[in-house]
């Protein structure tokens, strides 16, 4: 098992959900966190900001830096970078959460929201990890999660919302590539998706209101899986579409009730597991 003290992580959309669950799992280990995310203002439908996060990471346990970064802006990225590697010295893992959403088809998907998606999704991600590779090579225990799905070409994933499916696959592939292209750097990339759908924001707000939320796990169950798998040494794992259900049984961990909103309620399937 891997130590994550003074080992740095950079986390796109970390000020809230998921991404805050992640580093508040791995500050209480030690670890250093970059808050890399846009919000710098309290919005009460999200709730959260770089700042906010910061200080409950630093309560954790751990040391953060809160910066305002759009990663659909190369400068900002890059700028984000150079202050992780003035704080903290370096970049050990780099964990792409910050994504955009819109479940609708062709006709309904507007322009803007398709772009929005590919730049964020996408362009962001594979972006972050251009910046951060020149320190993950140089990394303690080098490592790369992507927050994206196992690849289905099957019709009910690809007809419904195209145009978000194609950037969650991409987003994976970016994932497999990477495994194999940073293999022989010591660098390991992997993805990782829930088998049940997670209370955030974007499910009250955006999917299935309180409902939804209900019928869903905690952030907190990403956040262990994203432990045990940078628990790993070198590339014990590396190459994986990981669903977090399989993450943790390999720790012997299948009792999952302590993750539902809802304990011993009804559960509901994310987008993309069958």
């Amino acid at each position: 098992m891997s130590s994550f003290t003074s080992r740095t992580v950079f986390i796109s959309g970390a000020s809230r959900g998921i991404g805050k669950a992640i580093a508040l799992k791995l500050a209480k280990e030690g670890a250093n966190i970059i808050v890399a995310a846009k919000s710098v203002e309290e919005d009460s439908r999200l709730g959260g900001t770089i700042f906010s996060a910061a200080e409950e990471i630093e309560a954790a346990g751990g040391k953060a830096l809160a910066v305002q970064v759009d990663i659909r802006d190369e400068a900002q990225i890059i700028a984000a970078v150079q202050k992780a590697v003035d704080r903290f010295g370096g970049i050990d893992v780099v964990i792409n959460n910050a994504s955009a959403i819109s479940l609708t088809n062709t006709e309904k998907t507007e322009v803007k929201r398709f772009d929005l998606m590919q730049s964020i999704n996408v362009r962001g991600t594979f972006l972050v990890v251009k910046h951060c590779l020149p320190y993950l090579k140089k990394g303690t225990n080098p490592h790369i999660i992507t927050l994206s799905p196992p690849i289905s070409l099957k019709p009910k994933w690809m007809g419904g919302h195209i145009a978000y499916t194609l950037t969650k696959y991409n987003m994976s592939m970016l994932a497999l590539g990477w495994a194999a292209e940073f293999k022989s750097d010591g660098i390991a990339s992997n993805a990782l998706w829930p088998r049940t759908t997670i209370d955030t924001a974007a499910v009250r707000n955006l999917l299935g209101g309180e409902a939804l939320a209900n019928m869903s796990r905690t952030p907190e169950i990403i956040a262990d899986s994203v432990y045990y798998i940078l628990s790993k040494t070198g590339l014990a794992y590396t190459g994986n579409t990981f669903i977090d259900e399989e993450v943790l049984a390999k720790e012997g961990i299948t009792n999952l009730d302590q993750y539902a909103v809802v304990p011993g309620g009804q559960l509901y399937p994310d987008l993309f597991v069958d």
